[in-house]
């Protein structure tokens, strides 16, 4: 099915806010937090609510989108639910009230992204190599917010960030009610349990390896930040390091369809593992060198961009027809949910009682791990390159 162009700007929009609230919280609430008081520990758990809702949340949503054929009524639906759910957190400052608010919130704020990640494959039908090209308007709205609020919170207090999440919150809604309509089309695998999808080798390969590279990322979105102010760098140096990363994603989304018909994909996802195991080292014993700061975040680009575009890629192969809804969402729920919430609320008490260096190691023996998987694995399962145009 051809996207048509005003498509592209609809799920383009959704992306676009959806991801600016990520560059709000990921780099800033941390520092909200720690701003009102919470200590190490508080601030790892508090972080680690999304990664946990993003674990049980997506699953029940996508059956519900599947089941009753009501995609973007549930996107909708999630939305709106989201936005009224994030007003608690203008009426409490303490740990409980926020651990609360933050699991509401997360529980409906999760549901979207894999529905509309289903929604933009549909469209894209057999040229999903182009997603990255789509995905990377998200990656656009989070450097705006990312940049514009590092150098806002250099002058007005972080508790504006408050307000700055309604707002966004708000454009996510409007973006939610233009996304179109899809069809789903039928396919063989359809009358399977989609357990048995599941269970097959290589799909347990590609979650555990993706579990891995998301659990490596957990210390990385929950203490950066603090990381880096209490190494004497501005909160807009913090949001030009966040940024360049996903600067350098967004140049990889655009080359992935080249890389895609040169490289196979265990290539790619063997090159994004050990940019991750370097990348780790490097933030976590370099801290004083800026310019190792700066390659750290150039790495970006594999071990977040080359990485999720070829696992998206797999992901639809592996899931069709009536299973699409419910595979993006056990993706997303076994990796970025358990393998988030693993990475970040271990971090807690690694930076409590060992420290940033040893903590970031953590995170590059995680990716090590991830790397040896695929190096086992997943090397004889890839898709052949004259299937690369019609697959992925």
């Amino acid at each position: 099915m051809t996207l048509h162009k005003n498509y592209h700007w609809r799920i383009a929009g959704f992306y676009f806010f959806y991801f600016a609230f990520v560059g709000m919280f990921a780099p800033y609430w941390s520092l909200y937090l720690k701003s009102i008081h919470f200590d190490a520990m508080q601030i790892a758990v508090l972080m680690s609510v999304q990664p946990v809702m993003r674990m049980l949340s997506p699953t029940l949503w996508g059956w519900l989108a599947d089941h009753t054929g009501q995609r973007l009524l549930v996107v909708q639906l999630a939305a709106l639910c989201s936005v009224l759910s994030y007003v608690g957190v203008f009426f409490t400052t303490e740990f409980i009230g926020l651990l609360l608010v933050m699991m509401v919130m997360s529980f409906f704020w999760s549901a979207s992204m894999p529905l509309v990640e289903a929604t933009t494959l549909t469209y894209l039908g057999k040229h999903t190599a182009r997603y990255g090209r789509i995905r990377s308007w998200g990656s656009v709205g989070f450097i705006v917010a990312v940049l514009g609020l590092g150098y806002a919170f250099d002058h007005i207090a972080i508790a504006w960030i408050l307000w700055v999440g309604v707002a966004i919150k708000l454009g996510i809604l409007l973006f939610a009610r233009q996304i179109p309509p899809t069809e789903v089309l039928a396919h063989h695998t359809d009358s399977q349990p989609i357990l048995r999808l599941v269970l097959q080798p290589q799909v347990l390969v590609l979650f555990g390896a993706c579990f891995l590279m998301a659990l490596a990322h957990g210390p990385y979105y929950t203490f950066y930040s603090i990381y880096l102010v209490e190494n004497d760098y501005s909160k807009s140096a913090v949001g030009w390091l966040w940024a360049l990363g996903v600067i350098c994603e967004i140049a990889v989304f655009f080359v992935m369809p080249w890389l895609m018909l040169r490289f196979t994909l265990s290539q790619i996802m063997i090159v994004s593992f050990a940019c991750a195991v370097l990348r780790f080292v490097l933030i976590g014993w370099g801290v004083g060198l800026l310019s190792l700061m700066l390659f750290a975040q150039v790495l970006h680009a594999a071990t977040f961009g080359a990485f999720h575009a070829v696992a998206m890629a797999l992901v639809h192969q592996f899931f069709r027809g009536r299973h699409q809804s419910k595979g993006q969402a056990l993706f997303g729920s076994i990796t970025y949910g358990a393998g988030g919430m693993v990475g970040g609320l271990l971090s807690g008490p690694l930076w409590e009682h060992w420290g940033a260096s040893v903590m970031y190691s953590f995170s590059a023996v995680a990716a090590l791990l991830g790397l040896l998987l695929i190096l086992w694995k997943l090397r004889i399962v890839v898709l052949p390159k004259n299937q690369l145009d019609s697959t992925v």
